[in-house]
C-alpha cells in the first residue's frame, strides 16, 4: 500500500497533533475562565409593563431639529445658535414638561468635525434630554 505507516525504514511523514491539541485545550480553558471576568453589567432603564393603558394619551411635542453643517455651524430649528447656548436652551425645553420631552433630531453633515457633535451630545446629556435621534439623508 502507498500510505502504510511505519512500513520500511524511511522517515515517518505523519504529523504528531497531540501537542497541538494539548495547547488548544489549555487555551480554551484559559479563555473560559477569564471571559466572565471581562464582562461587566450595563444599567439600562427599560420601560416597565403595565396592565392599565394611560387614560389621557399625551401628544408628543414637536421634535427639535438640530442641524450641524460642514463649517461646524449649529442650527436650532433652522435658526443659528451658538454651541455654548445649547445647554441652556435644551434645559429650558426639558423643564417645560420633563415627562414628555421633545425628540432631539440631529442632522450632521458628513464633512463636519466630530468635536462639535461631541459638544452637542454633552450639552444634551447635561440638560438631561432622553430622546435623541440622528437623521440620515
Amino acid at each position: 500500500m502507498a500510505f502504510a505507516s511505519n512500513s520500511g525504514s524511511g522517515p515517518m511523514a505523519d504529523i504528531n497533533v497531540t501537542p497541538l491539541v494539548d495547547v488548544m485545550l489549555v487555551l480554551l480553558i484559559i479563555f473560559m475562565v477569564t471571559a466572565p471576568i471581562l464582562s461587566y453589567p450595563i444599567d439600562i432603564d427599560l420601560p416597565q409593563r403595565t396592565n392599565t393603558p394611560p387614560e389621557n394619551p399625551v401628544e408628543p411635542p414637536e421634535p427639535i431639529k438640530l442641524r450641524i453643517d460642514q463649517s461646524g455651524t449649529v442650527y436650532w430649528n433652522d435658526s443659528l445658535i451658538q454651541v455654548s447656548a445649547l445647554r441652556s436652551k435644551m434645559k429650558d425645553q426639558v423643564e417645560l414638561d420633563p415627562a414628555n420631552q421633545p425628540t432631539l433630531e440631529i442632522d450632521m453633515n458628513e464633512e463636519a468635525q466630530y468635536e462639535i457633535l461631541a459638544k452637542v451630545l454633552a450639552s444634551a446629556k447635561d440638560a438631561q434630554m432622553k430622546k435623541i435621534g440622528f437623521v440620515k439623508k
